[in-house]
């Protein structure tokens, strides 16, 4: 098996970066989720709120984040720390502290995408916090992450999409790319759903263990491209019926990983890599 793609969200729940290679972190990919909006209550804003956060696309060069958006200019972000005070944001229950970036940036935002993202400003995590996984799941040992939903990877394969994809055909529906999912490693996979009986995927310089299955939420219903919501409730409707994971709830799609080898180490596309059973 072999890595076919590559993905980094420098912005959480804006679009991502597909690279041909990364530095790997224990807290993730680099620059993954170093930055998240968040409402005036300091609670974290997402596609769930706001699906046309889809529509801006993110680039990172030497030295700036650049955000985008077919309605007005760019605008360039500084890779260097801003100055400024300490928050407290939260992302679901956790409570991280964060870095303002500045009120142009928040200017930006609603001009980009009108009155919904009114209040809305944006932060970047302040390295010096750390945030924990949750241990439920890690047999003991230890792990952190940035502004993801919990873990500081997610991977997914080709055989899986293939099989939800002919499902969703099966039963009349338009088939989805895999950015529906916004993983970070796709690894081809000729078998649907073998990730779930991994225990680990290594190369010859990093090794990840899976943790937990990705139950999916209502991002999953929107185009990553246009913001939109073609079909209610497609393709997470499919993925329950599918029942992949039948003594959990929920629809579940890609495994959720941490580190456990490697600190610092580049994992590339194209790279051979093995796995381990659970």
């Amino acid at each position: 098996m072999k890595i076919t793609q590559l993905t980094v969200y420098p912005v959480k729940s804006l679009q991502g970066i597909d690279v041909t290679q990364s530095e790997i972190h224990a807290h993730g990919l680099a620059w993954d989720r170093r930055w998240m909006l968040v409402d005036a209550q300091q609670r974290f804003v997402t596609q769930r709120q706001l699906p046309a956060l889809a529509t801006i696309s993110v680039a990172l060069i030497s030295d700036a984040l650049v955000l985008s958006h077919p309605t007005v200019e760019p605008i360039s972000i500084s890779l260097e720390e801003p100055k400024g005070n300490l928050r407290l944001v939260s992302v679901w229950s956790d409570h991280c502290k964060a870095l303002p970036e500045s009120e142009a940036v928040s200017e930006w935002l609603e001009a980009a995408l009108g009155e919904p993202a009114k209040g809305v400003s944006l932060v970047r995590f302040a390295t010096t916090f750390t945030r924990a996984v949750e241990d439920d799941f890690l047999a003991g040992g230890e792990a952190h992450t940035y502004f993801a939903d919990g873990y500081p990877f997610l991977i997914t394969t080709t055989g899986s999409l293939d099989a939800l994809n002919n499902a969703l055909v099966a039963g009349g529906n338009t088939p989805v790319p895999m950015n529906r999912f916004r993983p970070n490693i796709v690894v081809d996979c000729d078998e649907a759903w073998q990730e779930d009986g991994w225990a680990t995927i290594e190369s010859g310089s990093y090794q990840l263990t899976l943790r937990k299955p990705c139950q999916r939420c209502k991002i999953t219903t929107v185009d990553q491209q246009t913001g939109t919501i073609p079909t209610q409730a497609e393709p997470l409707k499919t993925l329950l019926a599918l029942n992949t994971q039948p003594h959990l709830k929920g629809a579940h799609f890609g495994q959720n990983a941490t580190l456990t080898a490697g600190e610092g180490g580049v994992i590339r596309v194209g790279e051979v890599v093995s796995v381990t059973p659970r």
